[in-house]
């Protein structure tokens, strides 16, 4: 099983803590060209929806996307915010508790969802999906709390992700760093989903990084 999808390394090492997740959000917060910012862009999508929205969010990581747009919730909205990882989930309990909205915050694999039928409006898997190692079936558990007229955001990377970053590497290093091979990509997310969801669009948000400052240390 790759590391991408073994859930004892994900939980127990990559996402143990916020750590690594911080440090890869201070990156793109610092270096991205698109000054919008990416939680901007999602929430975007969110506001297009109804006023009254009962929200799932898988993989919720620190709470980031609710952290930068905590102006803008709607007090109409009931979020509940989920994770596979407690440490994750700690962290994004210490950084939305200074909000004062009220999130549900629950542990929960995406492949066995312990919600009942059609109860959220809205379901987020803000760049989690490529991590769950049976996909089809997390799918269908969306697909079965979601609403009839629901709907799921799913954000995913280009299979091209980091490309410029391992050529770095390689021009610095004797071998080959080791690469991950994402199974759920802007390139045939698309098809994946339409498997479960008769509708399907695809919007990209456009970005890049310009490094400027490079810290040696």
């Amino acid at each position: 099983m790759s590391k991408l999808t073994d859930q004892t390394y994900l939980t127990q090492s990559q996402y143990k803590n916020s750590i690594n997740l911080d440090a890869r959000l201070s990156i793109h917060q610092r270096f991205s060209v698109n000054p919008y910012g990416w939680f901007n862009w999602v929430f975007d999508h969110l506001t297009d929806l109804p006023a009254e929205l009962n929200i799932l969010e898988l993989g919720c990581g620190s709470g980031e996307l609710w952290k930068e747009c905590a102006s803008r919730i709607p007090q109409s909205w009931s979020i509940t915010l989920t994770d596979l990882s407690d440490g994750m989930l700690d962290a994004a309990w210490h950084n939305l508790l200074p909000i004062g909205y009220r999130f549900k915050f629950e542990k929960v694999d995406a492949q066995a969802i312990p919600y009942a039928d059609k109860t959220f409006d809205v379901v987020i898997a803000n760049h989690m999906l490529y991590h769950v190692p049976d996909r089809r079936k997390a799918l269908a558990d969306i697909q079965r709390v979601l609403k009839d007229d629901g709907v799921l955001f799913a954000a995913t990377v280009g299979k091209s992700h980091l490309h410029e970053l391992y050529q770095w590497i390689l021009r610095v290093e004797s071998e080959k760093p080791g690469r991950f091979t994402l199974e759920f990509t802007l390139e045939n997310g698309k098809e994946q989903l339409q498997e479960y969801f008769p509708r399907v669009e695809l919007s990209r948000y456009q970005d890049s990084l310009r490094v400027t400052d490079v810290d040696r240390k």
